[in-house]
């Protein structure tokens, strides 16, 4: 699909779902009915306030509000999604599962194709996943089911109303706590245990990165407005120290040691993509020797488009393309499947496989409200930091590229490249957890912006979630929408790349900046800001009282002297007399875009012409060509671009 790395007609449900989905313990691990513990009655969030439920249901089952606060921020923020279920079939504050119910509830949508390995001399082959069918589902651990025997409330009750999805919280908690023979302590302290269990998680690994992680918030506290405008607070408790010994006693598998490339304190389990030879061809990857025989520079992040086990299913076949990472939204496991010294085909341009690191997340573009889970970003953040930190990635967002920044590598390519993970990816609370926030960096006159809107009060109208050219539901966003002049009644930017004319569509990124982004200033109006873009002036809303972009300020290309236009390229190949004879010389063919004379653009980084080729199974042919051409990297539409170093001159953006 356009909004993911893997095929189009990946299905919400992928193929059969065989474990526990929801981040909750799974039904067998509970105690029966609480007895006479009192419900918290199914209006309480209208009476009383989402606050107000957590201490009525901690009350009722004598959970500690704070534990029961940082769990459910955990699953979900403390957002309600307006009793949509998750991509895992999650409902409500608490993430309570009912897959069954949820399974025809989030929309797919496939919209184009690409070749992920990105290399005309060998496409990839693609093959179509088959759609999920409701009466084919396996039988599940569903926690919401459980919550409504152990409450009483009905479980349409338990998916719509926030103030009973979250005593159903308190009592799967409690009935965890005691099955682990626990008392129902006021110490959240004597809770890691019950915490690791409400996970769902089946080794100790898992559970434990999660019940850290519950325990990382509950030290930190949390404060925030909730989708339905309702204001959640958690007070920090910084010196406070769980029992984690109490995870011996769970009777969790043990993890296992499978040579994964994790941080510590993440859950990551070892799932190989197949490197196998068939007929005249091979998949799903090429073996390499990075970083020593070329850098990392880059990580993209993707969404799956597809539920765990059927992507986990893609990820084993041959025939199928290839990323390095998948990360299940349930909590934040990580299965790694190609190592990093590897290639993975992933990001359709061949030039930035090779220079990347690929992590699917489990989730839908056009689904905002089949959430992706406190517990997925925190792991994906944390994955993130540690691959930095080894290959020396620095974390903005030159480098940490959306697929739907990746630039086609051809004129032909671009119509059909990927736009995940979409507007709904949360930048901005995603840059907070790798502790590199975006802010103001530069005067007022410093030449550039950051894109930065309130990714809750930002809420564009796009179209197409569930039907083409309908509205999808209103929701926050971490992207600003462009337009030709100062007036929200102008028209919108084109890309003439795609050579359509632009839309609201979800999936449409013609006319779209994207928090993180950096653009040089082209002029200001009332309000509004003009920035360079796709070689055109583009404008957007930006008002004192609400920015949705802060000054900054950097370095800046702009052509040379003398020069109308420079060409814009797809990717940074070397100089055809840097080939040796035993490698193809391979095109440097540049986009259908120019920059014209007087115009800037932000540069992310100066980079040598490079070329991998790799089309044979043996890897002995591989070779690593490096050009004297250099590039600069920029930012040039929502995509990012490469500009030859003889083209351009350097200045600061002041």
């Amino acid at each position: 699909m356009r909004g993911s790395a893997i095929d189009p007609t990946s299905a919400p449900g992928g193929r059969r779902t065989r474990r526990a989905a929801g981040g909750i313990a799974a039904a067998a691990l509970l105690l029966p009915l609480l007895g006479a513990a009192p419900s918290p009655s199914a209006t309480g969030s209208a009476t009383g306030g989402l606050q107000r439920a957590f201490a009525s249901a901690a009350a009722a089952y004598h959970v500690p509000q704070s534990v029961l606060l940082a769990v459910s921020y955990l699953q979900s923020r403390w957002d309600t999604h307006a009793g949509a279920p998750s991509v895992t079939g999650g409902y409500g504050p608490m993430h309570l599962t009912d897959a069954r119910t949820a399974l025809t509830a989030v929309p797919h949508h496939g919209e184009g194709t690409e070749d992920a390995r990105g290399d005309s001399a060998r496409p990839a082959l693609r093959p179509e996943p088959p759609v999920p069918d409701a009466s084919a589902l396996p039988a599940r651990l569903e926690t919401l089911p459980t919550a409504a025997g152990l409450t009483g409330i009905p479980a349409a009750g338990l998916r719509t109303d926030p103030a009973a999805n979250v005593a159903g919280g308190a009592a799967l908690l409690a009935a965890a706590q005691q099955k682990l023979g626990r008392p129902l302590s006021s110490d959240p302290a004597d809770w890691y245990g019950a915490v690791a269990r409400f996970s769902g998680a089946a080794d100790t690994a898992t559970a434990a990165a999660y019940a850290n992680d519950v325990y990382d918030v509950l030290r930190t506290g949390a404060k925030r407005t909730t989708d339905d405008g309702q204001v959640v607070a958690l007070a920090a408790r910084p010196g406070l120290a769980a029992d984690t010994a109490q995870l011996k006693r769970a009777g969790l598998a043990p993890a296992a040691e499978d040579g994964t490339e994790c941080p510590a304190a993440v859950s990551c389990t070892w799932v190989p993509a197949p490197y196998e030879e068939f007929g005249d061809d091979y998949g799903n990857h090429d073996l390499g020797d990075r970083p020593a025989s070329q850098s990392i520079k880059y990580i993209v992040i993707h969404d799956t488009e597809g539920a765990w086990d059927g992507v986990l299913d893609l990820i084993k076949d041959p025939t199928y393309v290839s990323w390095n990472y998948t990360i299940r939204s349930t909590d934040g496991l990580i299965a790694q499947h190609v190592k990093a010294k590897d290639v993975a085909w992933h990001a359709g341009n061949w030039y930035v496989n090779a220079k990347s690191i690929g992590i699917e997340h489990e989730g839908f573009l056009a689904a905002p409200d089949a959430w992706y889970t406190e517990a997925m970003y925190r792991s994906s953040a944390r994955l993130v930091r540690y691959l930095s930190a080894r290959y020396g990635i620095p974390l903005d967002r030159q480098h940490i590229l959306g697929h739907d920044n990746v630039p086609g590598p051809t004129a032909a390519t671009v119509p059909g490249m990927h736009t995940d993970p979409g507007p709904y990816w949360d930048w901005r609370h995603y840059f907070e957890l790798l502790d590199h926030p975006f802010g103001r960096a530069g005067r007022a006159k410093g030449g550039l912006v950051t894109i930065l809107p309130d990714y809750a009060r930002n809420q564009p109208v796009y179209t197409g979630c569930t039907t083409a050219g309908e509205p999808c539901a209103a929701h926050g966003s971490s992207e600003v929408r462009l337009y030709s002049d100062h007036d929200e009644n102008s028209a919108l930017i084109k890309d003439i790349g795609l050579g359509t004319a632009p839309t609201t569509g979800v999936n449409d990124v013609s006319s779209r900046v994207s928090t993180g982004q950096q653009y040089a200033v082209a002029d200001r109006w009332a309000g509004w800001t003009a920035i360079w873009y796709l070689g055109q002036k583009a404008w957007f809303r930006n008002p004192g009282g609400q920015p949705t972009a802060v000054a900054a300020a950097g370095r800046v290309i702009t052509p040379k002297a003398g020069l109308t236009s420079i060409p814009v390229y797809g990717r940074a190949y070397p100089e055809r007399a840097a080939y040796p004879a035993d490698v193809p010389a391979q095109a440097v063919s540049p986009l259908p875009y120019t920059i014209p004379a007087g115009q800037r653009y932000v540069v992310g980084d100066e980079l040598p012409g490079e070329y991998y080729y790799a089309v044979t199974f043996t890897a002995d042919s591989h070779r690593v060509v490096t050009g004297e051409d250099l590039y600069y990297q920029i930012q040039y539409g929502h995509r990012v671009a490469y500009v030859r170093a003889a083209d351009v001159d350097v200045r600061p953006s002041a």
